[in-house]
């Protein structure tokens, strides 16, 4: 069938309806990839919108592949990422984010179920690499070798892998078999984990394994001390030893009825919780800012708060007591900064619990030379991630920048990109970021409002009486649903809007999953199709004269 010859429209030049139409077109319209705001704010770097695209279709196996090209651990990261995503989603705009993390989840836990496996690696390239830690960002970089066809060796202190993700977050957050379950997958691309192997110089053992690089991957897990005058060291713990007992059941970990945790960040959040789930009567928090500048996450205080735990802001230990502490009470300057105001009170306390904060330990590569560190004990690297050691990475914990799971595993993501041109003596240039896909590149009058789908929640009492899981996931059905709430933003769905409203028949269609093309023969440049795209995947460019 051909198309109908196309047509001219003269307008007066200035009459709110000209569009440069016809032989005077000065602009064209043209399709376009805009980078949507859930991927750019992912710290992992997954390529949310496709693997969600592939969840709305009901593909979850496809999903799910799509989703661990980037990110190899969907089932944990739907638990414990503080999803980002979600604060930079367009959606939240119109109504209420996509709940991405719970999609996530769905996919994660769908392929435990039915035991999906990554697909193969890609061939041998004869190379071995050494990842020092078992946690977050040395078993995401251990994924991304493996698949890039490099043995890896991983060598982890602790009796487990996991790092902080076994020791420091709790199991009502994080179950222990989803744990295994994922970490389990990397053992079918190859990757050997030696467990109780900790490395006192990391230099010596590079060149006795053969190894033509190395990762390092050390968590963040020596607390930060403070000077707290007490009679009795022994009621003082810190947090993250606290935690790492518990995981571990190595002996009762006696508390008290009365539990302080000084600290505002989610490790104070979750020692507290944990206690509450020990046997604590009462457990307290005690933060030296307030509310608007704690660290922890919103949620994350709103549950504490929800479990029964008290937290008294602008408050500082002075000292502490056979079963009390002196605490001085803070103001904020203009600054948001606390300030002293000697006015002193007690509060009651058995224990008090330290959580102000982790920094790694990296006294074990004082032999390295080349090394440099700053006053915190952390690790400088170059833009590669690479140490002033050729060959010798580090990423997560060891290197400057915030902490969390999720910013972990996009390290070591970034590290094997960097490793792998480094073992194939290539460099490794991201490419660059399309413009990003604002709210208002979107059409949304073609978006019904749709409720953002709820996650079943543990009753109060089973939260605070045991280390149940507190969040149940989605069912099939709901995260299809959640998942179709989407809008695409800045790409393509093939929704045949453009096609439908060009009145010259210059769309045209190339078949599923290959989208449009316009025919410039017939084009007058009216610009329907960029204004009715639902998605913003459609600019009007100027022509070239």
């Amino acid at each position: 069938m051909s198309h109908p010859r196309p047509f001219a429209i003269t307008l007066d030049p200035g009459s709110s309806l000209h569009n440069h139409t016809g032989t005077w077109r000065t602009q064209r319209p043209v399709y376009l990839n805009r980078l949507p705001p859930c991927n750019n704010a992912c710290p992992a770097g997954e390529n949310i919108q496709q693997w969600l695209y592939h969840a709305e279709e009901g593909h979850y196996e496809q999903a799910f592949h799509a989703l661990i090209r980037d990110n190899p651990f969907p089932a944990i990261h739907g638990r414990v990422c503080y999803h980002p995503c979600e604060d930079a989603c367009n959606r939240g705009q119109l109504d209420q984010p996509v709940s991405i993390h719970a999609v996530e989840r769905f996919l994660g836990d769908e392929a435990i179920k039915q035991g999906w496996l990554p697909p193969a690696p890609a061939p041998a390239s004869g190379k071995r690499v050494l990842i020092v830690g078992a946690g977050p960002s040395g078993l995401s970089a251990a994924y991304h070798l493996a698949m890039l066809g490099h043995k890896v060796v991983i060598y982890e202190a602790g009796p487990l892998p996991g790092g902080m993700m076994r020791f420091g977050i709790p199991k009502y957050r994080l179950p222990r078999d989803i744990l295994d379950a994922e970490i389990g997958r990397l053992a079918t691309l190859g990757v050997t984990i030696e467990l109780n192997r900790p490395v006192a110089d990391v230099a010596h053992d590079m060149a006795a394994g053969g190894f033509d690089a190395c990762f390092l991957a050390i968590g963040a897990q020596l607390s930060k001390r403070t000077e707290i005058p007490c009679r009795d060291a022994g009621k003082m713990l810190d947090a993250v030893s606290f935690l790492r007992a518990v995981e571990s059941g190595q002996e009762p970990v006696r508390l008290g009825r009365r539990v302080a945790i000084y600290g505002g960040g989610n490790t104070a959040m979750d020692a507290a919780r944990t206690a509450r789930r020990l046997g604590a009567e009462e457990t307290l928090i005690i933060y030296r800012r307030d509310r608007e500048h704690m660290a922890a996450l919103e949620f994350e205080a709103d549950e504490a708060l929800q479990e029964g735990v008290v937290i008294r802001w602008l408050r500082t230990i002075k000292q502490m007591d056979d079963s009390s502490l002196t605490v001085e009470e803070m103001e904020l300057d203009k600054d948001g900064w606390p300030q002293p105001t000697g006015r002193l009170e007690k509060l009651e306390a058995d224990t008090l619990i330290l959580a102000l904060g982790q920094k790694p330990d990296s006294g074990f590569l004082a032999k390295v030379p080349g090394l440099q560190f700053d006053k915190e004990g952390v690790l400088k690297v170059d833009a590669n991630l690479m140490t002033g050691y050729p060959g010798l990475f580090a990423g997560g914990d060891m290197v400057p920048g915030q902490r969390s799971v999720t910013i972990a595993v996009g390290h070591g993501k970034k590290a094997a990109r960097h490793l792998d041109a480094y073992l194939r003596q290539t460099r490794y240039c991201p490419p660059p970021k399309p413009e990003l896909a604002s709210f208002g590149h979107l059409n949304t009058w073609y978006y019904s409002d749709a409720e953002r789908s709820r996650q079943p929640v543990l009753d109060l009492l089973r939260r605070t009486s045991s280390f149940s899981e507190i969040h149940a996931g989605l069912s099939a059905d709901t995260a299809l649903f959640e998942a179709r709430r989407c809008l695409s933003c800045g790409n393509c769905f093939e929704c045949d809007n453009c096609y439908g409203v060009c009145p010259d028949n210059a769309v045209i269609k190339k078949g599923p999953g290959n989208r449009y093309e316009f025919n410039y023969d017939f084009c007058k440049g009216c610009g329907l199709c960029a204004q009715e795209c639902p998605c913003g995947a459609i600019a009007m460019e100027n022509e070239k004269i």
